[in-house]
């Protein structure tokens, strides 16, 4: 595999799902966990103001988190996890 410059449209070397897979393990709040609670599916990362979506096929899921005052910032976050420093987006959208 060759090493290039950042890849804005597709996935590198076409591997988007191992990429997924290997960042999924790094949620923080899991949907699937039986005690995710309630109140996070409204405070989920894709809702925040500090969501940045990343481009291409993973921005559809993926994207980095720019609050400073939160441990993920400046970190790839998957857009169904959170933080204690969810802050709603002025926009009411989502990802």
């Amino acid at each position: 595999m060759a090493w290039g410059g950042p890849q804005s449209g597709g996935i590198a070397g076409g591997d988007g799902d191992g990429i997924h897979g290997r960042w999924s393990r790094l949620l923080n709040r899991s949907t699937a966990n039986p005690d995710y609670r309630e109140e996070w599916y409204d405070e989920q990362c894709g809702g925040c103001r500090f969501w940045i979506a990343l481009s291409g096929e993973l921005g559809l899921d993926w994207g980095a988190c720019a609050c400073a005052h939160s441990r993920f910032g400046g970190g790839v976050r998957f857009e169904h996890d959170g933080c204690e420093h969810f802050s709603v987006r002025d926009d009411s959208a989502f990802g």
